[in-house]
Formats: structure tokens, C-alpha cells, sequence
């Protein structure tokens, strides 16, 4: 058995949180053979909630579960933590604007940021899922000024899943044999869903996604708008947003971002724009395709960005400058 890590989760008592919990606690995000203290971190009136969300873990008979530990202190629950997953978010409610709900999770994510600065270990990854994700993230980041900014990722993996989902239905495959869609920019319904570069291994030989389908105005119509609007779509049908979803795609997130990707596979990952690449500015969170080494991510390079590609892809960093410069504003008053 490896050392134990300790892995904190925020919003514990929430729905995406209880489809989340059993599988880290069973291996499926940090291996088999690691152990885990668990920490369930959420708001003062949750803990009742949690109290029973604990016994389900321990009646689950887990033999990596170390402890498990629930809490509504940020500096108590980051305290020497190995990982972290930021799934507890304040809400958009109705009327509600979007500054509202910026100023709302400004003050929620600056005070985790700070508490993980003076806590955390300095090698801690955090992954940032509660929404507005990718502001959120860049919020957190900016709390945290002695932990490595590129040690802060927001979650577009699912969005990234739900991509090959549906390329994989249009062909008729597995979804592991379609591979390389990217999303890029910001989860939110401006994100970029982009196959130009996928590719879809039929009958063992792989082949670029736009030759398979053959259907173009397909692939850069419905396709992207269906990705872009699938979380309405699930609450709609639903009533209640995507849980079971959203925690696949965290364990997918982290297991990639904790043990590498294979070969010269990418995922998608919002993570920090240096200003340098795909002309993307300088201090975004922003979703790009990433592998990942050793625990480190690194942007894939050199991808050929069409002038639809840079329409969608400039669209999504401006919305995203715009947050940040609120979230700025709220920041520094």
C-alpha cells in the first residue's frame, strides 16, 4: 500500500458529491492500493447531512478508506492536502445575475485559495468544479499565490465526455474508440466543442472524425450546440442538474491528471493561458487539450486553428476576460 494522501472534497453534502465519494473511496481516481483520509467539507448547516453521508461511506466497507473526516472549517479540511476536488459552488438563483453570482463565489473560493495557501502542501492539485468553474478556478489560484498556478484545473472534461458521446452514437462505436475531441475556452454555452483534430478508430484503423461521419454541417451545427446546451437539456428532463455524469467525469479528470494519458492521447482540461499559445491572453483559466506527464500538464501544440475554430475559440475567451475582470473588481474592493 503507498503512503496515505489526503483528499478533500468540497460540497460534500451535495448530489454530485454523493456520486463522487464512493468511487475515489473504492480507487478509482488515486489506484487500487492507495490509501485515503477523506475530507468532506461543506457549509455549517450541511454537517447533519454529512453525518450520515460518513456512515454510508464506512457501512460501503472500503479497506483504502484511512478516515474520514467532516468539516466546515476551510483551514481544518486543507491542512496538509494532497488533492483537492471544489465541487461546492454558491448557485445561480432566480434574478440572479451573472456579477451576483460571481461576487457570491468570489468570497466562497478566495477564502478556500487562502486557506490551501497557509494549509495545503504546495504540491496539491486542485481541480475546481463548481460553477462558474473557470473563474472560480482562476479566483482560487490567485488566493493561493506561494502554490503553483499550474497546480489549479477547472473541470471541462465532461464536457469533453459527452463530445465523444455523441460521435461515438453517430458512428456506432464504443466511446473509447473515438479519441482527441478538444474543448476549448469556458464552461459555459460559449465553450468550443471541436472535432477538427478528433479521430475514430473503425475497424482498427484510425481515422480523422470529419471523414468518418461525412457530414460536415453536422459536426459544426447540432453537434456543438448539443454539447454546448446538454446540461440544460439534462435538468430539464431531469429536474435536478447532472450528478452521476459530473462525478465520472471528475474521477476521469483527476485519475488522467494523477497517473498521465496514454501515449500522445490529449483530454481537455481548463487550465492557466500563459499568452503565448493559440493567442489565447494571458490569465485565463481556459479550457485547451492537454497531456499529462508525471503529474503535469503541458498544452498540445501546433493544432491548426481554422477560421471558424478562431471565431469560437476568441468568443469564449472574451467571455471569460469579462468574468475575470469582474472577478477582479470584486477582489481588490
Amino acid at each position: 500500500m503507498a503512503d496515505v494522501i489526503r483528499v478533500v472534497v468540497s460540497g460534500a453534502a451535495g448530489q454530485i458529491a454523493y456520486a463522487l465519494l464512493y468511487s475515489i473511496a473504492k480507487g478509482d481516481v488515486f489506484g487500487s492500493d492507495q490509501r485515503l483520509d477523506l475530507v468532506l467539507l461543506d457549509i455549517p448547516q450541511m454537517l447533519p447531512i454529512l453525518d450520515g453521508v460518513i456512515m454510508e461511506l464506512q457501512d460501503c466497507s472500503l479497506p483504502l478508506v484511512n478516515s474520514l473526516t467532516p468539516t466546515a472549517d476551510a483551514d481544518e479540511a486543507f491542512k496538509g492536502a494532497d488533492a483537492a476536488m471544489l465541487v461546492g459552488a454558491m448557485p445561480r438563483k432566480p434574478g440572479m445575475e451573472r456579477k451576483d453570482l460571481l461576487k457570491a463565489n468570489c468570497r466562497i473560493f478566495q477564502a478556500q485559495g487562502k486557506a490551501m495557501d497557509q494549509f495545503a502542501k504546495k504540491t496539491i492539485k486542485v481541480l475546481v468544479v463548481g460553477n462558474p468553474a473557470n473563474t472560480n478556478c482562476l479566483i482560487a489560484q490567485r488566493s493561493a499565490p506561494s502554490i503553483p498556478k499550474e497546480n489549479f484545473t477547472c473541470l471541462t472534461r465532461l464536457d469533453q465526455n459527452r463530445a465523444q458521446a455523441q460521435i461515438a452514437d453517430r458512428l456506432g462505436l464504443p466511446t473509447n474508440k473515438v479519441c482527441d475531441v478538444t474543448i476549448w475556452g469556458n464552461h459555459s454555452t460559449t465553450q468550443y466543442p471541436d472535432a477538427l483534430h478528433a479521430k475514430a478508430e473503425i475497424d482498427g484503423v484510425s481515422t480523422p472524425v470529419f471523414a468518418a461521419v461525412k457530414d460536415d454541417a453536422w459536426l459544426t451545427g447540432p453537434f456543438i450546440e448539443t454539447v454546448q446546451k446538454r446540461g440544460a437539456a439534462v435538468l430539464a428532463a431531469r429536474k435536478l442538474s447532472s450528478a452521476m455524469s459530473a462525478a465520472k467525469a471528475i474521477c476521469d479528470h483527476m485519475r488522467d491528471w494523477w497517473f498521465g494519458t496514454q501515449g500522445d492521447k490529449w483530454v481537455s482540461m481548463g487550465v492557466s493561458s500563459d499568452g503565448n499559445t493559440y493567442g489565447i491572453p494571458e490569465g485565463l483559466i481556459y479550457s485547451f487539450p492537454v497531456c499529462i506527464q508525471n503529474k503535469q500538464w503541458t498544452i498540445v501544440q501546433g493544432l491548426e486553428i481554422n477560421d471558424f475554430s478562431r471565431k469560437k475559440m476568441d468568443t469564449s475567451a472574451k467571455e471569460l476576460a469579462e468574468e475575470k475582470d469582474m472577478a477582479m473588481d470584486f477582489l481588490n474592493a
